[in-house]
Parts: structure tokens; C-alpha cells; sequence
């Protein structure tokens, strides 16, 4: 009270311009590690390919209620994402950008929201943080190489649960909880039940805990779930009717709601393409996807633990009694519930590594509360080895030993010739039972190091540099320079990775192939793909022709080949062999672990291509 006023406006400004600043920086950090790798590289093989192809024969066919792939109806999949990359197509044209733009848009929103959420529940530097942990998290970047709904899914969740707990607050507007329950139904659009199921359950048990469910009738029930049923009911009941069912084989209401819902849970979905984590792994794994902000997951716990004790001290009763003041207080109580909801749920579920993503952002708000509260502890008491500083620490010995693991690599390899077809230096495993999002972390071998130099060479000095740097901030009390330092020097990482997946790109996607492909064959040559689909699926956005599957009756081509307008692209091993000896040409995509079955069937072949052991043979010179 008896400092210098104009000390306090002097140091006022100089706070508001640090923010300001931090607002640019926040811009500078997405464009790099996001709006960089929208170009490069090429489609990937397996989902990310098959999705961008729905959205293109979507944009082609004009039918926006039943996708097709490879003209196949396919109708495992809620329909929002696919209409947000057709719409992408119609404006920017059919390529990679386009493809990618609508989870761009949704990183950079779920950014927002959690800078808008961190600022109003915690303050300005909160805000930034967890905009800036979710602009730099590993899983957040590795989990939008390819196009799934996910971080839509997560976007939406997000909002429909900022917009329930605003919409409780005293005199709040009643749009609030309309928004609410449309962000839910827009969730639904996006994949499926879930997104009903977790932001419901997530607020079920916030007013079960606050003692708030007594409220219920402020919350809009009828109303809202009128608005939620005009918005997610007709896709359905579109898709429904015009793929129903007969005698033969079921119809869209079983299959995606029976068997791509209540099965998938169970893990007794058909046909069986999934894999579940084993339950150390499923938990433990979530340091890295968080990673680096995982580590200051102790300091977190620390300051949840003291802002609980003073929420106690305040209100003179236990945590169920959140007063309805304190934004804070609720904000926190909702995060770890919606949290711990989502990794129960798919704890107990099938799961693929990404399936938590919608618990990344209240995590990642969660440590970035964390971190500012002990930011702000450890300055006022002086402490220059407090949680926050003995994570950093700890996070500076893991990158140090990373950086020479790193260096090692880079020094066994310096006389090994640089070869630009990663492929060929991977060691092949059965890729037909990759049934997990990161299997490819399997073909990893000692010489392909070789290929990647750059990347690990600036991976290399990243993690020596940031983490240390950001852990000698800390031990002078720098806490905001220091957490800046280790974000600039992650998102410096994730362009280091962006590098080494464009080196992967050979192996990954089959454009290479197409390429070669498209300037061979005529429109009455027949292309076809033996085995599954999903291992040459980017022949089908680039080459944009219908391919032939040969014995390919399988995964998330089989349900569509069940309707009897299912166009006759399915061949037995005998009609490859009676095409393969006919007058027509055919060229024929032999992936890897399919190619000692191929040789055997067709003794006379001409090999056209061959990129990272994926062959195509043809029948003709």
C-alpha cells in the first residue's frame, strides 16, 4: 500500500506488454509446428489416407450422408470431419493442405479455449501456459499427423463443458447452456456416442460432488435437448434409411451403433482390426504423450493439494462444498473428473494410443495451473529448489541423457552412406498384424539412423539446450523465461520431428507408387491392390480411380461389400491369376509383407516400381 504509484502503473504496463508479447508468441509457436507440416509430406497409407478419400469421393459423388471409399459404402464413421475436408476441398482444391487444414483449425482452437478457460479460472499467465502446453505437447502433434476426428472430438467436448460450467455461474446468460448442448450433438457428428457420454458423465458427477444437481431445473433440459436432437438426429435417421438392413446382412443402425459402439467396448467388434494397451503401458504412456509438461506433473500435484487445503480453510467444509464463486475451484474439480472419466472409460474399453485425447486438455490446464501457482510460491518464499524447480531439474537429466544417446547415434553412423529411401533400412515385421496407431516404432533399426541426421542432429541440441536452460531460469527465480525456454525449445522438437516424418514418407505413403502408376496406366488398365486396402490406401486419393482388392474382403472394406450394390472390385487369388494371364493390362501393388505370397501365385511379372519394399508388378513390359 505505501509503493510508489507510479512504480505500480510503470510495472502494470510492462505486465501487459510481457502478455502481449506472449499473445504473438503463442501465433509464432502454431505457425511453426502446425501451419509448417500441412504441406509435407505426402497422404500416409492406412487412416489417414482412406478418411481424405471419403472426403474426396464425398466432394465427387455429391452424397453427403453415406460415405464411400473406393466406391464401398462405409459407414463406421460419424460424418463432421469428413464434411469439414469436403468443404476444405471445395475452396482450397483436393491436396494435402486441404486434407490437413481442419485439424489445424482444431489445434488452434482448442489452444484458444484453453487460454480463454486458463485466463477467466486462473489468470493471464495460466491462459498462456496452457495454450502454449497445448501448441507444444508431443501427443498433440503426433496425434494429428494423420486425419482422425480425435482433436475435433476433443475441441467440441472441451466447449461443451466450459459452456456448462460458465452457464452455472450467477445470472449467466441461458445461450450458454444452448451452446453447451450443441457443442454436444456437433460431438456426437464427430464420433459417435462418446462424445455424448463424456461431457454428460463429466457434468453428472460434478453436480453429484457440488451438491448442484438440486439446480437442475436452470439447466435448460427440454429445450436443450430438443436443439441437440434437431442437430445430431437426421444424419442418422438419413443414413439409417438409406442403408437399411435385409434378411442377409445387417443395416446401418446395427452396425454402427451395436457393433462400432457397445462391441467395440467389449472387444468383440467385427472383423477384429484393434488392439488394446496393456495397462502399464496405457497409463504410463501418457507421460509421453504430454510430454515435456508431464514432468512437472509432481509440482502440479503439489499445488492442487495446497489450493484444496485452502479451499477447505475458506469455505469451512470439505471439497464437495465448491462455492459457486470461486471459478477456480470449480474449474479444477471439473478438470480432474473429465480427465479421469475419459482414461477410466478407455482403461477398461479397446483402445488405440489416441483414444484419451479428449483428457489432454483439462490435463494440460491442470499443469499449467500447477506450474504458475509454483511459479508463484516459489518466488514469494525464495525457494531456489522447490518442486517446480527440482522437476525441471529432473527433466534437464532426462534431456541431457537423450541429447547423448542422440549424439551417440549420430557419431556411430557418420560413415554410413546417407540413403533417401528410408524403407530399405527399416527391419520388416509382419505388418499385417499392426494393429496400434505407433507399430511403425517397431521397424525402427540401427542403420536407418543414417537417414535421419538432420532431425536428430537438432533433436540432439534441443534437448540438451532447452530443458537446461529452462532448469538454470528456475534456479535464479526466473519461472516465466524459464517455462518460455523449454516451450521454444520443444516446438523447435516437434519441426525436428515434422523433418523426420518427411524421411519416413517413402515407407509411410505409397504417392511415390501412384506417381509411377499414373504414368503407365490407361483408363481401361486395371489397377489393384493384394491384401488389405489400408496398406496402399493412398493409391486411391492420388490416383482417384477405382482400384480392385484381391483377397482385400477385409477390415473397413468388408461391411460395405455386404449391400448388393457393391461394386465388383473383391478378387479371389484365381481371378488375379485369370486377369494377370489375360489380354488386358494390370498393375498390381504388392505391399511388403504380401510379396512371397505374390511371387508364388505370378512366376512372370515386370516390376514398375518399387519404393521402401512396396512393389508394383505389372503383367506387360
Amino acid at each position: 500500500m505505501t509503493a510508489n504509484p507510479v512504480s505500480l502503473i510503470t510495472e502494470e504496463k510492462q505486465s501487459r506488454r510481457a502478455f502481449g508479447a506472449a499473445h504473438w508468441a503463442l501465433a509464432v509457436v502454431f505457425l511453426a509446428v502446425y501451419v509448417g507440416s500441412m504441406f509435407t509430406p505426402g497422404l500416409l497409407d492406412d487412416a489417414d489416407s482412406t478418411h481424405a478419400e471419403a472426403a474426396r469421393e464425398m466432394v465427387v459423388t455429391g452424397d453427403y450422408i453415406t460415405l464411400h471409399i473406393n466406391g464401398v459404402r462405409y459407414l463406421e464413421k460419424a460424418p463432421l470431419p469428413y464434411w469439414l475436408v469436403a468443404l476444405s476441398y471445395k475452396i482450397f482444391g483436393v491436396n494435402e493442405f486441404s486434407t490437413r487444414l481442419p485439424m489445424a483449425l482444431s489445434v488452434m482452437l482448442l489452444g484458444v479455449l484453453g487460454f480463454c478457460w486458463g485466463r477467466r479460472a486462473f489468470g493471464e499467465r495460466t491462459g498462456i501456459y496452457a495454450a502454449l502446453f497445448v501448441y507444444t505437447c508431443a501427443g498433440v502433434y503426433l496425434f494429428t499427423r494423420v486425419l482422425i476426428p480425435d482433436v475435433l472430438l476433443s475441441l467440441l467436448i472441451a466447449a461443451a463443458l466450459y459452456f456448462f460450467l460458465t452457464a452455472l455461474e450467477t445470472q449467466a446468460a441461458a445461450w450458454r447452456w444452448y451452446v453447451g448442448y450443441a457443442m454436444i450433438a456437433l460431438g456426437v457428428l464427430t464420433k459417435g456416442l462418446i462424445a455424448l457420454a463424456f461431457p454428460c458423465g463429466a457434468a453428472f458427477f460434478f453436480l453429484l460432488v457440488t451438491g448442484e444437481w438440486r439446480r437442475w431445473q436452470e439447466f435448460r433440459l427440454l429445450s436443450g435437448l430438443a436443439l441437440f436432437v434437431a442437430i445430431a438426429a437426421p444424419w442418422h435417421i438419413l443414413a439409417g434409411l438409406r442403408n437399411s438392413g435385409t434378411a442377409e446382412h445387417h443395416g446401418f443402425f446395427w452396425f454402427y451403433f451395436v457393433n462400432e459402439h457397445f462391441l467395440r467396448f467389449l472387444g468383440r467388434r467385427y472383423p477384429r482390426d484393434y488392439n488394446k494397451l496393456p495397462a502399464t503401458l496405457y497409463w504410463s504412456l501418457h507421460l509421453v504423450w504430454l510430454f515435456p509438461w508431464s514432468m512437472y506433473l509432481p509440482a502440479a500435484l503439489k499445488a492442487a493439494v495446497q489450493q484444496w487445503r485452502e479451499q477447505r480453510d475458506r469455505s469451512g467444509a470439505d471439497m464437495g462444498h465448491v462455492q459457486q464463486s470461486d471459478f477456480a475451484a470449480r474449474t479444477r474439480l471439473l478438470c480432474w473428473i473429465w480427465a479421469g472419466l475419459v482414461l477410466i472409460f478407455f482403461a477398461i474399453s479397446t483402445n488405440q494410443e489416441y483414444y484419451t485425447f479428449p483428457a489432454y486438455l483439462p490435463l494440460l490446464m491442470l499443469l499449467a495451473d500447477g506450474v504458475a501457482q509454483c511459479e508463484r510460491l516459489e518466488c514469494e518464499r525464495g525457494l531456489r529448489a522447490g518442486w517446480l524447480t527440482n522437476s525441471a531439474g529432473f527433466l534437464a537429466v532426462i534431456g541431457i541423457v537423450a541429447s547423448a544417446l542422440l549424439a551417440m547415434g549420430l557419431w556411430q553412423s557418420r560413415n554410413l552412406p546417407f540413403e533417401p529411401d528410408i524403407g530399405r533400412l527399416l527391419s520388416q515385421q509382419d505388418t499385417n498384424a499392426y494393429t496400434l496407431s505407433t507399430s511403425h516404432m517397431l521397424d525402427l533399426s540401427y542403420a536407418s539412423f543414417a537417414a535421419l541426421r538432420l532431425p536428430a542432429a537438432l533433436a540432439a541440441a534441443v534437448l540438451l539446450v532447452a530443458p537446461l536452460s529452462s532448469f538454470i531460469f528456475r534456479l535464479y527465480r526466473r519461472h516465466y523465461s524459464a517455462t518460455w525456454a523449454l516451450a521454444a525449445g520443444f516446438a523447435v522438437f516437434l519441426v525436428a520431428a515434422h523433418i523426420a516424418l518427411g524421411r519416413f514418407g517413402p515407407y509411410l505413403s505409397s504417392k511415390d507408387l501412384a506417381r509411377e502408376i499414373a504414368a503407365r496406366a490407361g483408363p481401361q488398365d486395371s489397377v489393384m491392390i493384394y491384401g488389405d486396402q489400408a496398406f496402399g490406401s493412398s493409391l486411391l486419393f492420388y490416383l482417384r480411380r477405382p482400384i480392385e482388392l484381391v483377397e482385400g474382403r477385409t477390415t473397413s472394406m468388408w461391411f460395405g461389400s455386404t449391400f448388393a450394390d457393391a461394386p465388383k472390385i473383391y478378387l479371389s487369388d484365381a481371378d488375379l491369376q485369370r486377369d494377370w494371364a489375360g489380354s488386358g493390362r494390370v498393375f498390381l501393388f504388392v505391399p511388403p509383407h504380401q510379396k512371397a505370397r505374390v511371387d508364388g501365385l505370378l512366376p512372370a511379372k515386370f516390376v514398375i516400381a518399387e519404393v521402401s519394399g512396396k512393389y508394383v508388378y505389372s503383367n506387360r513390359p
